[in-house]
């Protein structure tokens, strides 16, 4: 059996005993009790508590209850695919016994990206509903407003899905990790290209004027270093709420830039390579990774106007013949034929959320039978030299106590017309 794809293919036997085992404690420990003491939740059954601690909420004997926020609706509303994604996984999990004896309630409510709504759904979700943690909440802006009301709750806010460098600070923020590599870590793997490759490079950058845009320039500068204003002739910012970035990028071109850097959501990704195209600039384009999705970016933009369109990757392209070869796409592509045939599983966004339901599967899996919240965060943060099935085997996640980042390598790819195709070797931001 290969190493890549060695938990969905043993998980179940595990998954047997452990449930047999649980059952058997829960059962004299009703006896003991005379059947009283049963936990909230809709299984309505007495859960056994956490070694580490007291009962935990949205847990019980058969049920791990989580929540999340996904912009279903709204500017950001091509990531909702995301939560599709990671309900089908959870929904496979569940068929195959659970983990650890216990099914997933994953609860996705939509927060449309707007930072207020997803305050209330948080609420919502931790004070009525009652779940055990917050899973891949979507958004730099969304997750800004709740990570200190979640971390003065001591509830995990675990693998955000947004790459803002905030996600890794267990200092002041012990309860909230994020999943994919920051952005800081993308720019300056850009920086490192440029400044190795592209030595004649005049770059401009646009970006999102929020935390998600910021830590591009950010990285960039940690990049480039004293070189940065020599290379950087402008850089321009857009709102979600502009309606276009076109006079945005019009402004760029006329600054002589012959290097674009776009750290942009979706729709306004699609926007700008259709204006690059459209205006006849030819620059050396840098997409952000967040950004790239076939199915969401590429298509309707136009694949002839997206040729030549680079970026850092840390997961593998669907879309690339190569890998049709490969056991760990093979693997994806036949849970997306199963559980989500209406999805498009060229869709890179549905191979993220592959990849890091698997992690969070690793993590419960971990914790055994001590549920409690502590001991979730402690998990997550030991993780050594995993490797999730659709990653280059080369690219491993790792964390610690100190150690909030999961990823810290990404690989270049450039769009040639079919996939995102990768080139050169692995770069690590250190």
């Amino acid at each position: 059996m290969s190493k890549r794809n060695w938990f969905v293919r043993s998980t179940i036997a595990i998954i047997t005993l452990a449930s047999v085992l649980l059952v058997t404690a829960c059962e004299k420990k009703k006896a003991a009790t005379g059947g009283a003491g049963t936990a909230s939740g809709s299984a309505g059954v007495a859960a056994p508590p956490p070694a580490g601690g007291g009962g935990t909420p949205g847990v019980t004997a058969t049920e791990i209850k989580i929540g999340q926020t996904m912009p279903y609706s709204g500017p950001a509303s091509a990531y909702g695919v995301i939560g599709k994604t990671e309900a089908g996984f959870f929904k496979m999990i569940n068929e195959k016994g659970g983990i650890n004896g216990r099914k997933i309630n994953l609860i996705s409510l939509d927060d449309s990206y707007s930072p207020p709504k997803t305050v209330e759904q948080i609420r919502k979700l931790v004070e009525s509903e009652g779940v055990a943690f917050i899973f891949n909440s979507l958004g730099t802006p969304s997750n800004t407003a709740i990570q200190n009301y979640l971390n003065e709750k001591k509830v995990p806010q675990l693998f955000v899905a947004t790459g803002a460098d905030k996600w890794a600070d267990p200092t002041n923020h012990p309860w909230t990790m994020g999943w994919q590599p920051s952005y800081r870590t993308e720019a300056q793997i850009y920086a490192r290209y440029l400044t190795e490759e592209k030595k004649d490079a005049k770059l401009c950058v646009l970006y999102q004027n929020d935390d998600f845009g910021k830590d591009y320039l950010t990285g960039l500068k940690e990049g480039l270093k004293d070189n940065y204003d020599k290379l950087v002739v402008k850089t321009a910012s857009y709102e979600v709420s502009d309606p276009t970035i076109d006079s945005q990028v019009v402004s760029l071109q006329a600054a002589g830039c012959n290097a674009l850097l776009t750290a942009a959501t979706p729709k306004f990704a699609a926007q700008t390579i259709r204006k690059v195209f459209d205006i006849g600039w030819k620059p050396f384009h840098i997409m952000s990774n967040v950004a790239v999705s076939r199915t969401t970016v590429l298509q309707p933009a136009g694949l002839d106007k997206s040729m030549g369109l680079v970026t850092a990757g840390y997961i593998l392209d669907p879309s690339c013949p190569s890998s049709n070869d490969n056991p760990g796409m093979q693997e994806y592509r036949a849970f997306m034929k199963q559980w989500l045939p209406e999805l498009d599983p060229n869709d890179n966004s549905s191979v993220y959320a592959y990849g890091v339901s698997l992690t969070l599967a690793k993590v419960l899996t971990q914790c055994g039978s001590d549920l409690s919240r502590e001991n979730i965060m402690k998990q997550a943060a030991s993780l050594q030299h995993f490797t999730i099935p659709v990653s280059a085997p080369e690219i491993e996640i790792n964390t610690s106590p100190t150690d909030f980042r999961p990823f810290a390598q990404m690989q270049l790819a450039k769009f040639d017309g079919t996939c995102l195709a990768p080139f050169g070797k692995v770069i690590s931001s250190e």
